[in-house]
């Protein structure tokens, strides 16, 4: 009796290659991996919204540097009138502007693609930057959370 013989029960012409897979077995894989899913997905998504929130704070931090540059040519912030948008594009009213202040040719949205909201003088005095976050309204808890330089 040869080795193959054994595997199969010794009765089956059909060798161990040909028998192929059952329903039931494919169902018990299927089931495996969905259970995976189950438990590794919304952690996978978890840790994508916080990159989210992670890469706006980079950029708030990236645009307050940029207005500190155009503070030391003009001697003053941009008016929140003027906005961002004074980093970019001389507003008119700026002597000593010597910008673009950032790299890009228009000022980058938030991750959630909206644009960013800058006061000067903010609430604190200073200037304020920041992301309503997902949902684009104030509050809210996660990737909806506000996210700003205060």
């Amino acid at each position: 009796m040869n080795a193959l013989m054994r595997l199969t029960g010794g009765n089956s012409k059909r060798s161990w290659s040909q028998r192929g897979i059952t329903l039931i077995e494919l169902l018990v894989v299927l089931a495996i991996v969905s259970l995976l899913a189950g438990l590794v997905g919304p952690a996978v998504f978890n840790e994508f919204g916080k990159a989210k929130s992670k890469t706006a704070l980079l950029q708030i931090k990236d645009l307050e540097q940029s207005l500190e540059m155009y503070k030391l040519d003009v001697g003053r912030y941009p008016s929140t009138a003027d906005g961002l948008d004074a980093l970019v594009r001389n507003p008119g009213n700026a002597d000593g502007w010597n910008g673009p202040y950032v790299r890009a040719k228009e000022i980058p949205q938030d991750p959630w693609k909206k644009p960013y909201h800058y006061k000067y003088p903010g609430q604190a005095g200073g200037i304020e930057i920041f992301s309503l976050g997902e949902d684009g309204v104030t509050g809210g808890e996660g990737e909806s959370a506000d996210i700003g330089n205060w």
